[in-house]
């Protein structure tokens, strides 16, 4: 399976949560997925390339060639797609990945993450998408879907389209055990 992972690129973060992104990279490999990221070198992104990579995993790297300068990119790369936009960079991650997983990361990271889950909402797609939440990082997104609920801007069923864990074999577990279900669109866009 290729896992598509969104995460930092900041490596000015607290050293645990680089520890525990590059132990996913670790399980990842180790399960036998492999994984498509946005090709950085530093963080998050490198965290879990150099994980990926320790186990003898396929590592896909998808970066905007303007990226192209020293230190920026991950050199380990199985295989690097230099696409011409960040748009195209996204839509090819999306393409060749069969789940998704959300790290911690800033608003490149936020970005990612809210068009698969829109995309998932509007049955643009039925793959797994887990939210790892170290740290607690995640718990105010968290709380804002919920807001978001109980104000009527978006449905419950909207929160069941992703797992929120702070387990890396939990997560591993989930996507490998995930059944994609046929959404109810009319019920997710609040249609009903």
């Amino acid at each position: 399976m290729i896992i598509c992972v969104y995460g930092a690129a900041s490596d000015k973060i607290a050293p645990e949560y680089i520890e525990k992104v590059e132990i996913l990279g670790k399980k990842m490999a180790q399960r036998g997925h492999s994984l498509v990221y946005g090709a950085g070198a530093t963080g998050l992104m490198g965290a879990v390339a150099r994980g990926v990579y320790a186990e003898k995993g396929e590592i896909i790297g998808v970066a905007p060639t303007f990226f192209n300068v020293d230190g920026i990119l991950f050199e380990n790369c199985t295989e690097l797609i230099g696409t011409e936009t960040m748009r195209e960079r996204k839509q090819m991650m999306e393409d060749k990945a069969d789940a998704f997983i959300m790290v911690p990361g800033g608003i490149g990271t936020f970005d990612e993450f809210f068009e698969i889950l829109t995309l998932k909402q509007l049955d643009r797609h039925n793959k797994a998408l887990v939210i790892y939440n170290i740290n607690n990082y995640y718990d105010c997104l968290s709380g804002m879907m919920k807001n978001a609920v109980n104000q009527h801007f978006t449905t419950p069923e909207t929160i069941d389209l992703y797992k929120i864990s702070d387990n890396a074999d939990e997560i591993l577990d989930y996507i490998e055990n995930y059944v994609p279900s046929k959404n109810d669109i009319e019920i997710l866009r609040n249609l009903k």
